[in-house]
């Protein structure tokens, strides 16, 4: 709704009251709907903050989410600074954030505001392909992803674990051959692309409670930012089976990292499965004939302890699993 190039685009003032006024409606015939208003398109929206403050403003009372959107890309092909992209991620997130809970304290409101990430993915690579005019059902925006990419979607992962707490609803944007991490082909044949494999261990095994976990670790510079953490990670504890599971990505293109960890308040932990997903290639790409990127298991200590360590390799993305 903020976005000019859109038909019926309104002012910040003019969308609130009227998402006020539907929402007020809906939930008199359906009190027990959640509704989410829509946040800024991205970051790099000129309103992006106003915008947020004014809608609240008109409909904080009626709505029970706000939306958010960002997608990232590489078209400089500066590595180190696109795989801190996910940092940006989380600024979004927490400013966002702060924004609800100052129209929380301005309306003298008791209710919280919790954040829908409705829109999240790497989206670059199809931006300039040319399609041919009045062809049948031709491919549109199917980006091709290279381990890169699955790098960044696999921190990318971690922030939204991290931010749990407000980001309820998070949405990849899409699921089959349009921006997408699973591909198919007319006529036959499915793939999945690189960045299927963080996705698909975050939504099976990120399941339980999101630790606060804290992080010691060397930092670097790109060109677009300073004192980027080399090592993102999240920590997911699931009680009823007893496990935590460690979600960590290495940064550095250059140097393996020995990972400590120190599971204070819990029992002796050990580790049960190490996957690891790793090539040298950076810019390597599954294919419907060739999957070069595809995840490992990797040999654990049997050692049953509080603290353990565990090497990651140079640009890697890891779950590492424990039971206690």
């Amino acid at each position: 709704m903020d976005g000019p190039w859109q038909m019926c685009h309104k002012t910040a003032y003019e969308y609130g009251r009227i998402a006020n006024e539907a929402a007020k409606m809906m939930k008199w015939v359906d009190p027990s709907i959640e509704l989410v208003a829509c946040g800024s398109s991205n970051t790099a929206m000129p309103t992006f903050g106003s915008w947020e403050m004014q809608v609240l403003d008109e409909c904080y009372d009626n709505v029970d989410y706000i939306s958010l959107h960002q997608y990232y890309g590489n078209p400089t092909d500066d590595t180190m600074a696109y795989l801190c992209k996910s940092e940006d991620m989380d600024a979004f997130i927490k400013g966002t954030a702060a924004i609800c809970d100052a129209v929380k304290a301005k309306k003298h409101s008791a209710k919280t505001l919790n954040l829908s990430f409705d829109e999240w993915n790497v989206w670059f690579h199809s931006n300039n392909a040319e399609i041919e005019k009045w062809s049948v059902a031709p491919p549109q925006l199917e980006d091709i992803y290279n381990f890169e990419d699955a790098l960044l979607v696999g921190s990318m992962l971690m922030t939204l674990q991290n931010n749990c707490d407000r980001v309820k609803i998070a949405c990849l944007a899409q699921l089959v051959n349009v921006i997408a991490p699973i591909m198919t082909k007319t006529g036959g044949g499915v793939w999945v692309q690189t960045i299927f494999y963080p996705f698909m261990y975050a939504s099976t095994q990120g399941r339980g409670e999101t630790l606060r976990a804290i992080v010691d670790c060397d930092c670097y510079q790109s060109t677009e930012k300073d004192d980027i953490p080399y090592l993102a990670s999240s920590v997911v504890h699931n009680p009823e089976k007893r496990e935590i599971v460690v979600f960590a990505m290495n940064r550095s293109l250059e140097e393996e990292m020995e990972l400590s960890l120190v599971f204070d308040g819990f029992e002796a932990c050990k580790a049960c499965e190490h996957i690891e997903l790793y090539t040298d290639d950076l810019k390597a790409i599954n294919t419907e004939d060739q999957q070069p990127v595809v995840p490992v298991n990797v040999e654990v200590s049997d050692a049953v302890a509080n603290k353990h360590s565990v090497v990651l390799k140079k640009h890697s993305w890891n779950m590492i699993k424990y039971t206690y």
